[in-house]
């Protein structure tokens, strides 16, 4: 009888066992893939959120200005990079992780020597990957330079009117 109760016993310790095996890497898994989605937080942006929904929908993210006035206007360079877009209606604000991004920009004045608008900055991740906050603000342009042999604004104003991500109510930011 005890010969008997040996096997079983061990058949059901090893069952245990690559149970929580099984476990343990299913949610090492999940784990990993967390930390890997964390971890690329440029391809999951606002901004390449809202770039590919707009291109998908067959429609230009940004706004179009006629070309005679375009002359004129300086425009905005992500993150100090590629061409001015004028009126741009999403800017990148943290451009080492693409964390925080003003988007739904809508411009009540754009104008050679500044411009004035309101939209959202958005902040995805954070400390624990917690997904997106959006915070609205009003929007300021200056500083318009001749950059790489076009006209661009230099400088953003945010100001936050409600909670900040920062703590700070005003930010300046250089996005030449």
């Amino acid at each position: 009888m005890t010969d008997r109760a040996g096997p079983g016993w061990v058949r059901t310790r090893t069952l245990v066992a690559i149970f929580v095996l099984v476990a343990v890497l299913g949610i090492g898994g999940l784990w990993l893939r967390s930390v890997a989605d964390r971890g690329d937080v440029v391809g999951s942006a606002p901004k390449t959120a809202a770039a590919q929904k707009a291109r998908a929908a067959g429609q230009e993210p940004q706004v179009e200005v006629d070309e005679a006035d375009s002359r004129e206007l300086p425009g905005v360079r992500d993150c100090g990079a590629g061409e001015p877009v004028l009126e741009p209606t999403i800017i990148t604000l943290d451009c080492t992780t693409s964390g925080r991004v003003a988007s739904g920009i809508q411009w009540d004045d754009y104008a050679a020597d500044g411009a004035a608008g309101s939209g959202v900055v958005q902040v995805s991740g954070g400390a624990n990957g917690a997904g997106r906050t959006s915070f609205p603000v009003r929007l300021r342009l200056y500083g318009p330079k001749n950059v790489d042999g076009q006209m661009a604004f230099t400088a953003l104003e945010v100001t936050y009117t409600g909670a900040t991500p920062t703590g700070k109510s005003t930010e300046i930011l250089s996005i030449a």
